[in-house]
């Protein structure tokens, strides 16, 4: 599952005046000359397509002739698609494109940018859950998850599924007439501050809600702290007294699921400062992880819950 080429350039594509049988296109390439570098041939006759793997006498000249081949796609198998968005380098956005435009194909050749063409071979994206609170918008750590898999070369295909849990909905858990949030979040400050139930039309009661940012250390207010661990210590460095909390932590609010088979789940935790951690399927990154240990928390979600790939 997952084969796709490590470069663009062991991919060889070229027509052929046989018929897209395995007998015939192996009759053809036999003893031909390749280049050097080539391990794939993506053989074309008309619209069809069929993808085959050739070994070379040797891969010190500049061309060579071919020794064996192997097909790996026959012509019924396969689906050649234009995306010229698709950066072909990239297993993730191979996948992407394959499941956008031939779904139903064992095997998709993609001519993306800059008109490279390679193909994935029986994609199976690794799922990937993510379980983020909200707001601000977009979920920051989904955010840079997608961002890290757009230039991820060297990572297996993946396939992003968000968990979002609403903090208007965490604080309705508790109702309260005043709220006081670690932060204003960005464009989400507004959303809080209409804090309503998770049906969406009633206001908890009493009908005004004050919500106050613990980063702005406002002036004490009989609140109910919506936060974590790190918020309570905070809260307990500036005011010095008990306040009810509702746990806003990623990271605890996954612990029902570590053993979840619908994949591995990766999270954040404040309490991390300068590291990764994990823990079975469940992999967590600090609240304020750089895009480096974003993709440090992808390979190790990935190996939590391996599936084959053959990219070389």
């Amino acid at each position: 599952m997952n084969l796709v080429p490590a470069q663009y350039r062991e991919v060889s594509v070229t027509e052929v005046p046989v018929p897209l049988e395995e007998g015939a296109v192996r009759g053809y390439l036999s003893g031909r000359p390749v280049y050097r570098r080539t391990r794939y041939v993506i053989a074309r006759n008309g619209p069809a397509s069929m993808v085959a793997e050739v070994g070379k006498e040797s891969g010190q000249p500049l061309f060579s002739p071919v020794t064996s081949v192997t097909v790996l796609a026959r012509a019924d198998e396969t689906a050649l698609v234009d995306a010229p968005d698709i950066d072909t380098a990239v297993p993730t956005q191979l996948a992407r494109a394959a499941a956008e435009h031939a779904p139903g194909a064992r095997c998709v050749i993609v001519r993306g940018l800059y008109g490279h063409v390679s193909f994935i071979l029986d994609p199976a994206p690794v799922r990937v859950r993510v379980l983020e609170v909200v707001p601000p918008w977009p979920p920051k750590l989904v955010d840079q998850l997608r961002r890290v898999l757009e230039l991820s070369e060297d990572l297996p295909p993946v396939e992003l599924v968000p968990e979002l849990v609403d903090l208007r909905d965490l604080a309705a858990r508790r109702p309260a007439a005043w709220y006081l949030f670690p932060g204003r979040a960005g464009q989400g400050a507004q959303d809080l501050e209409t804090l309503l139930t998770p049906g969406g039309t009633t206001p908890p009661s009493p009908p005004e809600v004050g919500v106050s940012y613990l980063d702005e250390i406002p002036a004490r207010e009989p609140w109910t702290l919506v936060g974590c661990a790190r918020s309570r210590a905070i809260h307990d460095w500036f005011y010095g007294d008990e306040v009810p909390q509702v746990d806003m932590c990623p990271r605890n609010l996954a612990r029902p699921g570590l053993a979840s088979t619908a994949g591995p789940l990766l999270t954040k935790c404040c309490l991390l400062e300068d590291r990764v951690a994990s823990d079975g399927d469940t992999v967590v990154v600090p609240w304020g992880a750089s895009l480096a240990q974003i993709k440090d928390g992808l390979r190790l979600a990935v190996a939590a819950r391996p599936v084959r790939s053959t990219a070389r």
